[in-house]
């Protein structure tokens, strides 16, 4: 049931703004895919860099999807690998460098002592190997060596060696997988389920996407920022209610929100969604303060003139035809 009012939650003016921006800057993202640049008329959107609606629909989790899980019938085992092996980097450069270097990434290719010296050489020549996507420790005390990449490759060995992908797939639900990830060294709360949420793109899992979910530091700044009272429901709760509200909350606003192929907004992209409403809150509500105190997007919006040949997992059965407008 669909309560129309949140009592004892208490919204802020930046509640609505939340679900503007989903909707506008999903209208973005269509209309750059279907080559109508001139249908972004939101200024701040326009100007600045934000994260989609749908989190599978960003650069790196579209490469992730087609280029690392799906671009070759591999086993458990190897997809994992390369699942865990291009999300700790984050970086496409860092990955194609690899694959350009070793051939295709597998158990069989994956050298904890030739991966590293390679690292090395390329870190050492400048090149900048992380993305700034995530915070990560660097894990030197955990394996007692000197530098992060050397303690991640140890950690993939790490998890490998202990079978942790069969593992993985035995779980009958998303939260045991996320407590398997969360048991290994350098893997905090928000990274472990952003993991399982990129596993589970995979064939490996077929978890339900609306049973569990953890708000990182950035969706709970945007929570702060929508309410001034959650009522004593937990950041949790409330992430899994407005999943739930979606299509009550676009249809009070008036807002014709053009799902995703038919697919609604997960608690990922829920939980995400205010993560880039903390960010553009900061110009739209420059008044409103989050936990943070941060007051200025720092990126701007830089076009990527390599275009994305779209590619969903296919357990989801996403309407193309539709997310390209041709119905």
């Amino acid at each position: 049931m669909i309560f129309k009012k949140l009592d004892p939650i208490k919204p802020s003016a930046v509640y609505d703004t939340y679900w503007r921006f989903a909707h506008k800057r999903h209208e973005t993202f269509l209309a750059r895919l279907r080559g109508h640049e001139g249908g972004v008329d939101d200024d701040i959107i326009s100007k600045y860099k934000f994260t989609n609606a749908y989190r599978v629909c960003d650069r790196v989790s579209q490469y992730l999807i087609k280029d690392v899980i799906y671009s070759n019938k591999l086993s458990i085992e190897d997809v994992f690998l390369r699942i865990i092996l291009f999300k700790l980097f984050n970086k496409i450069e860092t990955w194609e460098l690899l694959e350009s270097k070793f051939g295709q990434i597998t158990k069989e290719t994956f050298s904890v002592k030739h991966f590293r010296r390679f690292f090395d050489e390329e870190m050492n020549s400048g090149r900048v190997l992380y993305s700034n996507a995530y915070m990560m420790a660097s894990g030197c005390g955990a394996f007692d060596v000197t530098r992060k990449h050397h303690a991640h490759m140890l950690l993939v060995e790490k998890m490998l060696k202990e079978e942790l992908p069969s593992q993985i797939q035995d779980c009958t639900t998303m939260s045991a997988g996320y407590d398997l990830l969360l048991s290994y060294p350098l893997i905090g709360k928000f990274l472990a389920y952003q993991y399982i949420t990129d596993i589970n793109y995979s064939e490996i899992t077929d978890f339900s996407e609306r049973e569990f979910t953890i708000p990182g530091p950035g969706a709970r700044d945007g929570i702060r920022k929508c309410f001034t009272s959650l009522g004593g429901i937990t950041e949790t709760e409330l992430i899994k209610m407005l999943t739930e509200r979606q299509e009550y909350e676009f249809e009070r606003l008036g807002l014709d929100f053009k799902y995703l192929g038919g697919r609604r907004l997960q608690y990922i992209d829920i939980q995400n969604v205010f993560c880039e409403t903390d960010k553009y809150s900061r110009v739209a509500h420059p008044d409103i303060i989050g936990i943070s105190g941060r007051t200025r997007i720092k990126q701007l919006f830089k076009p990527n003139k390599k275009t994305i040949d779209y590619f969903f997992p296919p357990k989801w059965k996403v309407d193309m035809e539709a997310l390209y407008g041709h119905k």
